[in-house]
């Protein structure tokens, strides 16, 4: 995991190890809390929807599904293996290629692969590379997030309905203001007649982030 915190200035006001102080996610009032969460987990018993139904639902409400550049950069990493080659090699200069600039000093993309499962966290804030992904969803902002999925990865991820075979190794990437992370997720077997357009549809902001899986993922 990478656990770098020197988050450079930039007129935020800074906590330990120079990292932007983050406000935790607003928590909501105990009685209601309570009884949303006794309300999914009953729907979710009976079948109503399944934990991954919820978290995409979710994913749409929170982002803007059709401007996240972070899915048509997978799908042409996914059709073509000279832009994969330059997407792990030089990530800038691989979306600049969309006629966009991220603005970071650094960034990285990681490659999922059968025995390797990465996902992407920021402990002490919230960064996030917005210019590929949209606003982040409010899970990533929580405290609860970013303090667990470092300790117990692997327990995170089956709550987002992301269960892995014990001999997955899972890495965890710890964003700062000046490098951020993306994930590139493996492409579906079903999805191996798609074009790039039909491809980037089945790519997730979840997926990008590590805590899901492109649609259509055994």
């Amino acid at each position: 995991m990478h656990d770098d915190h020197n988050h450079g200035q930039g007129g935020h006001e800074y906590g330990p190890e120079h990292h932007p102080v983050q406000a935790d996610a607003p928590s909501v009032e105990p009685q209601i809390a309570l009884m949303e969460q006794a309300l999914r987990e009953l729907l979710l018993k009976k079948g109503i929807f399944t934990t991954g139904e919820l978290h995409r639902s979710i994913e749409r409400m929170e982002a803007l599904d059709g401007a996240i550049l972070g899915k048509k950069v997978v799908a042409r990493a996914w059709n073509d293996p000279e832009y994969r080659s330059l997407l792990l090699d030089d990530g800038p200069r691989a979306i600049a290629e969309f006629g966009a600039s991220l603005g970071l000093p650094e960034f990285r993309v990681v490659e999922n692969a059968p025995t390797i499962h990465n996902v992407i966290v920021c402990t002490l804030c919230s960064c996030y590379p917005r210019g590929l992904l949209g606003l982040p969803p409010s899970w990533y902002k929580s405290k609860e997030y970013r303090s667990r999925v470092v300790r117990e990865p692997r327990s995170v991820l089956e709550e987002f309905g992301l269960a892995l075979p014990p001999e997955v190794e899972i890495r965890v990437h710890d964003s700062t203001a000046d490098l951020r992370f993306m994930v590139l997720p493996m492409r579906p077997v079903e999805a191996a007649h798609l074009d790039e357009e039909a491809l980037a549809e089945i790519v997730t902001r979840d997926s990008l982030i590590g805590v899901g899986l492109p649609l259509g993922s055994q």
